[in-house]
Formats: C-alpha cells, structure tokens, sequence
C-alpha cells in the first residue's frame, strides 16, 4: 500500500502542472501585453477587410485575393517557430517594439500601392512583423501569469481577437470612404504600439536579470509525465486540431464578407459589419477558454470547443440572412475558445520550449490560414463560394481526436 500511495504520489507530481516562475499575476504587464497584440492584429487585419475594395480597384480573382492572404500568412508562420527557438536559448525583451516597424513599413507600402505586386509586398513586410511579434509576447505572457497559464494566454489572445475584429469596422469607418490611401494612416497605431511594447521589454529585462537561472531550472525538470512517443502523438493530435479549427476560420475570416455580398447581395459595408460581429464573438470566446481551462482542464476545453461547434457549422451554409447571422456567433464563441487552451496545453506538454511552441502554434495557426485562403479561393473559382462553405462545414467533426489526448490535470 505504501507503494502504492509513493506511486500514486509521483505521477501526481509529473502530472501536475509546473510551478509558476513568478508567484503573483503581473496584471499590468498581461494587460499591456494584450493590447499590444490588439494593436498588431488590428494592423494586419486590415489586409483582409480591404479586400472588397481592392478586388474592385484592381479587378481581382478569388485566387489573387486568397494569394494575398497566402503571402501574410506564410510570412507570418514561417519564421515564427525559428524566432521561438532562438529566444528560448536568448531571450530579445526588445523584440516586440522592432516588430512593430516592420508592421507599420508594411501599412506605409499598402496605403501608397499602385501595383498588385506591391500589395504582396506589403502583407509580407506585415507578416514578417507579426511573425516576430508572437513567440516572444507569448513566453511574457507565461512568466507573468502567476501560474494562471490559461488566464494569461486568453487575456493575450483576447487582445488579438479584438485588434481583428476591429479591422473591419475600422475600414468601414475610414478606409472605404476615404481610399485605399488612407491605410497609411494607421502606421501611427505601430508608434504607438511600439512605445508601449518598449516599456513591456523594459520589465521583461528586469525579469530576465532576476528570474534567467530560475527559468532555465525550472524548464529543466518540468515534466509532462508521458513518454516521448506519447508527446509526440499528442502533439500531432494538436496539430489537427489546429487544421480543422484555422482552415474553417480563414473561410469566414477571408471569404465571409464576399460570401454575403455573393449570396444575398449585401452592401460592402452591412458585410463588413457582420463580419465584425462575427470577429466579435470570436473574442468573447478567447475570454472564456483559457480561465475556463484553468478550472476544468485544457483537454475538456479544446474537445467541447471544436467538436462542440460542428452542429452550428453546418446549419449555416443553408441558412437565410438573418440565421447566418445569428450562427455565426455561437460559431465565433466557441470555436475561439480552443486556441489559448491548446497552446497551454501544448506548452505543458514541453513546459522547457515555450518560445517554440508558441512559435509553431502561431506559426501553424498563420500557415493553415494562409495555405487554406490560397486553396479556398481556387476552390471557390473552380465552383462557388457555396461549396466551399458546405465543404467546410464538416471540419469540425476532427474535433473528436481530442479523445486521444492524454489528461495532463490530476483528477480532469
């Protein structure tokens, strides 16, 4: 029995999640760290929401707007792992404010395009900024948690989440009775967002002078509890999970305004509106997953939030106006509260990588997008916009993988 209870004792112990680094919640610096990612993703979201305008300006295919998308995507992603692993071995406390140049040389190249070559330079420049901007405002965002891992990537993320939802409202507003030009004008949002980030690596140095052996020791003998193969089978689950919920994101993120303009025509401004509604509901989501995480576990979480929208997902493609409205805000709340939850639980999984797990998540969560915006717009050229949500609908139904993940949380 003694055994048994030592047994018993140690898998606790494994299972466990890690000890915080830092014992108290930094409100303010989670609070700073949020809006600067509502800052950077209101930026880059504006790519998108002047897609309506540019199509027309330039007389666009579905395929050269779904490229677009494709180039800050994959800029976004393709780096973003790369910048984790390095700022795990060299923390850069300053790299979030020089990310915001390029960001903002990016808006300053897309307001005074003439040339669609231009315009995929520009969402380059933008995703290249925000491909620096994630992996390390995540590993922040974990050290100032206070050991509310899940809290903390929602606070974080529910500032990204707003900063997109933004975007279109914003363009609405500004950008589509003033021009394309006006774009420009937005460059004084990466200003600002790089003071405020510079004042965010100032503590974060700070930090780093007290806490780097701490750190270093603590990722040394954290533990998930799970063999290798097991890490590896779980993040591959991850993985597709990540597929389903980002390539069915980036149909409504890239293809919902068109979608509404096609179907029911629309005004260019009424679908710009429903899709800030829809980028809306996507924040509350955000808000609730990772506090919701920390309480019931991360594993019940992601399952309930990406198989659990599937019944929703496939009502809407055969919906009226009015119930595509309606559906896309169940859609939007609970398929978003999966991401910071499946980042948490992927960082406990190999709590000693935390630059490089939110790299790739990121990463992956940018590629996907990027990689379905260019696939769905061909797809939508070769049939119909229709099709290509009916198709989508079904994707959710890989939520049920989640079944295979191991319960990392003693007791959930």
């Amino acid at each position: 029995m003694a055994a048994a209870d030592d047994d018993a004792a140690s898998l606790s112990a494994t299972l466990a999640p890690a000890r915080p680094l830092v014992q108290e919640l930094a409100l303010p610096i989670l609070l700073a760290l949020s809006l600067g990612h509502c800052l950077n993703d209101l930026m880059q979201s504006l790519i998108a929401a002047i897609f309506p305008l540019i199509r027309t300006s330039y007389g666009l295919s579905y395929t050269q707007i779904g490229l677009i998308g494709a180039t800050f995507s994959i800029t976004a992603s393709i780096l973003q792992p790369i910048v984790g692993i390095l700022t795990d071995k060299k923390p850069q406390p300053y790299s979030l404010a020089a990310a915001m140049v390029l960001t903002m040389s990016g808006l300053l190249m897309l307001g005074f395009a003439t040339s669609y070559p231009l315009i995929i330079g520009a969402a380059a420049l933008v995703g290249t900024g925000s491909s620096i901007f994630h992996p390390e405002s995540t590993r922040i965002a974990r050290y100032a948690s206070g050991g509310r891992y899940g809290l903390a990537q929602s606070m974080f993320q529910t500032g990204g989440n707003i900063g997109t939802s933004l975007g279109p409202l914003l363009a609405t507003l500004v950008v589509l009775p003033r021009g394309q030009g006006s774009v420009a004008w937005f460059a004084l949002v990466a200003l600002a967002g790089m003071g405020l980030l510079g004042w965010v690596g100032d503590w974060y140095r700070r930090w780093l002078s007290t806490h780097v052996r701490a750190a270093r020791g603590n990722a040394a003998t954290m533990a998930a509890g799970l063999a290798s193969a097991q890490i590896s089978i779980s993040l591959a689950i991850l993985v597709a999970l990540m597929f389903s919920k980002f390539v069915y994101l980036s149909s409504l993120q890239n293809y919902y305004q068109l979608y509404l303009i096609d179907h029911f025509g629309v005004s260019i401004g009424m679908a710009q509106y429903s899709l800030f509604l829809f980028l809306a509901a996507t924040a509350a989501g955000t808000i609730l997953g990772g506090p919701v995480g920390d309480l019931i576990g991360s594993r019940r979480v992601i399952l309930g939030s990406i198989l659990g929208v599937l019944p929703f997902t496939l009502l809407l493609p055969y919906a009226n106006f009015l119930w595509t409205l309606v559906l896309s805000v169940p859609i939007g709340v609970i398929l978003a509260s999966a991401f910071s939850v499946i980042v948490v639980y992927a960082q406990n999984l190999l709590p000693g990588r935390v630059g490089m797990i939110g790299g790739l998540f990121f990463g992956l969560a940018f590629g996907m997008s990027g990689l379905a915006a260019a696939g769905l717009g061909w797809l939508a050229d070769m049939t119909s916009l229709d099709t290509v949500f009916r198709i989508c609908a079904v994707l959710p139904a890989i939520g049920l993988l989640a079944l295979w993940l191991p319960r990392l949380e003693v007791g959930r």
